[in-house]
């Protein structure tokens, strides 16, 4: 899989965020020393949390309802904050470092999304209170984690053609994607049967609220959920039915938006799904139409040791001859100063209009099949092109076939990360605190 990850420059646990007003933050954070947790060899100050505590509640201003309560949103928040800390030093412990140069970028580029300069930005952080030093070591510690997500999936996660073919076959079937959301009861490995019977009733007294319409999905979702995406109220996004848990998938297709299934128990423990919408997947795909041509070329270079004059001469001369009735394959041959072409007498095959510069595009776009361009200068220097022919290419398959990969690599990735994550945090040492004393040194990972 060859995904890219883009790095997400302000996230949910980030000092600051590039949606959330910088001074609601400092005026619900204030700096303490305190630990809050210890994470392996590392410590979570009460500073920490508290910023991410207050950032979450930013993000849900005017939303404070669907939130649960304070002690049920910090101990969901603290677990966040030891995953990155653990996501972070494995990370580093792989050899994966974010030089300075690319943390500055990175720093500009959120001063650039909040119509700002990084001079701007920093007084800015200062007048709320906010030490500039944390903000760059949470979005150090963000693109740190970024990366190895990606590490992770360049090295454990693959997509066969088959697979695309696979999906592309129940896709066309179908018909139809889905757009879900799910709430998560976690059950730990080798639950007991007590454990399970706790999980399938909390699972029963959501669905049961949901049902009576006490609560919507998203803020039950806040409330409750133990999945990861629970604070983004349990949205999974569009999916194909081939991504939808076979305990699901047909009874996805007699739905309507808005309805709830479950608790239906699953490999993570109970899940409620519901459907938000639906969607034609053939008109989600479209296609995309373009128009390419096929030309062939004859450059005249320009370097030190043909200076613009000689080669403009030069190519109004092959221009003249071909314009006096010469082939422009055996011109190509004989004179093209481009060595990838020159022994195909100049032949380009076939490229869509901006594939080699504006320049070039414009003029085999402003001729006929069949047709010379007069000489032109791109940067590589004077060129005349033949139009041999144009067409209009589909290429919505292919772009439906990378869709289709990139999505079954998403799910692939996000099932195998999040085991992944579940491994890191069973076998870390970590121990939460109250004040300076220790509250309690095992907490169940989170699916």
């Amino acid at each position: 899989m060859t995904k890219s990850f883009p790095v997400l420059l302000a996230s949910l646990l980030a000092v600051s965020s590039v949606s959330a007003p910088l001074q609601v933050i400092a005026q619900e954070a204030q700096p303490l020393d305190r630990i809050a947790a210890v994470v392996d060899e590392d410590v979570i100050l009460q500073s920490e949390l508290q910023r991410a505590i207050a950032n979450i509640k930013a993000q849900y201003a005017g939303r404070e309802a669907q939130l649960p309560p304070d002690d049920v949103l910090s101990r969901q928040v603290l677990e966040r904050l030891v995953l990155v800390k653990l996501q972070v030093a494995r990370a580093q412990g792989s050899g994966i470092r974010v030089s300075d140069q690319e943390l500055t970028q990175a720093m500009n580029a959120i001063a650039q999304q909040n119509g700002s300069t990084l001079d701007a930005l920093r007084q800015r952080l200062a007048s709320d209170g906010i030490d500039f030093n944390d903000f760059r070591a949470s979005v150090r510690d963000e693109i740190t984690v970024q990366r190895l997500r990606q590490s992770f999936a360049q090295s454990r996660i693959s997509v066969s053609e088959g697979e695309v073919d696979a999906a592309l076959k129940q896709q066309a079937d179908a018909g139809n994607q889905f757009h879900l959301a799910h709430i998560l009861v976690a059950l730990p490995d080798g639950a007991s049967a007590e454990q399970i019977a706790t999980g399938q009733k909390k699972a029963d007294g959501v669905k049961a609220l949901l049902d009576k319409g006490e609560l919507d999905f998203n803020a039950a979702a806040v409330r409750y959920s133990d999945s990861p995406n629970a604070l983004e109220g349990g949205d999974l996004g569009w999916r194909t039915l081939d991504e939808i848990p076979a305990a699901f998938a047909q009874t996805m297709q007699q739905m309507k938006p808005g309805e709830v299934v479950g608790p239906i128990r699953g490999p993570s423990g109970f899940q409620l799904l519901k459907l938000v919408e639906v969607r034609d997947a053939s008109a989600a795909a479209g296609t995309h139409t373009v128009t390419e041509y096929h030309g062939r070329h004859i450059l005249v270079r320009v370097d030190d040791a043909q200076s613009d004059a000689a080669a403009k001469a030069k190519i109004d001369t092959l221009r003249a001859r071909i314009a006096g009735g010469a082939d422009f394959q055996q011109v190509a041959k004989e004179s093209s100063e481009d060595t990838n072409s020159k022994g195909q007498g100049g032949d380009l095959g076939w490229f869509p209009a901006d594939a080699f510069g504006p320049a070039f595009g414009q003029q085999v776009a402003g001729i006929q099949d069949g047709g010379v361009s007069q000489p032109f200068r791109t940067d590589a220097g004077w060129h005349i092109v033949q139009r041999v022919g144009t067409r209009q290419t589909d290429v919505g398959s292919d772009n439906q076939r990378a869709q289709v990969r990139e999505t079954i690599g998403r799910r692939k990735l996000e099932d195998e990360y999040n085991r992944f994550l579940q491994e890191l945090r069973g076998e870390a040492y970590v121990s939460f605190r109250s004040g300076d004393r220790a509250e309690n040194t095992a907490t169940p990972p989170q699916s």
